[in-house]
């Protein structure tokens, strides 16, 4: 693992931001399915200041998007540090290493190695599948490009390497469920320096995860980022405990949203008006960012975790006050290289 000369790998802002201590948050940023650069122009503006760093996600759920580096330059422009997503799904090793020389000239420090979701979920379900790699063998092939200043198969560079402070994606409850803290050991051990993992709604079950991670020495080799979501209804609670793999949703957070919803439940559907539903809608909303604050604030006291990544796709104007509401506003300005063993 080499540094850049200061006690960094990269230097990055996320990368300061953990080494120096500090409860991270990263946010997510959705490109849109257009060419259109104003949207993530306004989408950066309700970031900016509320994130360390912000994810730009590389065609979620296997549907076209804006790529996640095109939108990456703009986020740069826009004075964000991103933390680009890339996906095995949609390359070979060729285009992977190609996307990373690219992306790294054009300002991208932080990088988020992922499988990718199946095109069968997305919006051309016949495209074909790459899968040239897997993310394990990403991680390990942006860690080597970065330490060994090699190519993947082995060819050095002709000039400067990509530097990537090099994250990876943890998904603590999916099955099988014993083989999770082991899975994020390998990943880790590939070289992974920052973990995301998915939503965390149930607390007990997390705590119970990190304590196998604890056991295993993986806290202590990498920053684990615990991933967190306002919840917009107890419909889109539900949905999710039913019907996303690897979510755990507590019946008490449910039952929580459907009082908040109690003094409009006993109209039909017919019977609410436009001011009812804005005003069932908004009460949902505010119930759900003050759900996601004090989520943060439990999973700040679980040794291990360094900081949440504040999934609001499509409703980033939620960070803003769950961030304030967490305590952990204004965000912090690192400028002091890591001190240096004596």
């Amino acid at each position: 693992m080499t540094t850049n000369g200061n006690g960094y790998l990269v230097g990055s802002n996320l990368e300061k931001v953990l080494r120096a201590g500090h409860f991270a948050v990263t946010g997510e940023l959705g490109p849109p399915q257009s060419a259109d650069p104003e949207v993530i122009r306004k989408k950066a503006a309700l970031l900016r200041g509320y994130c360390d760093a912000v994810n730009i996600t590389d065609n979620q759920t296997a549907i076209v998007r804006m790529s996640s580096i095109g939108a990456g330059a703009i986020v740069v422009q826009e004075g964000l540090e991103p933390v680009i997503q890339m996906t095995c799904r949609d390359r070979n090793r060729l285009a992977i290493q190609s996307d990373l020389l690219g992306a790294f000239a054009l300002g991208m420090r932080n990088l988020l190695c992922l499988t990718g979701d199946h095109q069968t979920f997305g919006n051309h379900p016949n495209a074909k599948n790459v899968f040239d790699m897997d993310s394990i063998q990403l991680v390990q092939t942006v860690t080597a490009m970065r330490d060994s200043k090699v190519f993947q198969c082995g060819d050095a560079f002709k000039g400067p390497e990509p530097r990537f402070f090099v994250g990876a994606a943890a998904a603590p409850f999916a099955d099988p469920l014993e083989f999770r803290p082991y899975r994020l050991a390998k990943k880790v051990k590939a070289g992974a320096n920052f973990i995301q993992t998915q939503l965390i709604y149930d607390i007990e079950a997390f705590q119970a995860f990190m304590e196998k991670v604890r056991k295993l020495g993986v806290h202590e080799q990498t920053f684990i980022l615990a991933g967190v979501g306002p919840l917009k209804g107890p419909a889109m609670a539900k949905y999710m405990k039913d019907n996303v793999p690897g979510i755990l949703i507590p019946d008490g957070l449910i039952e929580r949203m459907n009082r908040v919803g109690a003094p409009w439940a006993g109209k039909s559907k017919d019977e609410l008006t436009k001011e009812d539903k804005k005003a069932r809608s908004e009460a949902w909303q505010a119930e759900g960012i003050q759900i996601t604050i004090e989520l943060i604030q439990q999973l700040r006291q679980i040794e291990g975790v360094a900081g949440v990544h504040i999934m609001a796709i499509e409703w980033e104007e939620a960070v803003k006050p769950i961030v304030e509401g967490a305590g952990l506003y204004p965000r912090p300005v690192v400028t002091d290289p890591v001190p240096q063993p004596a």
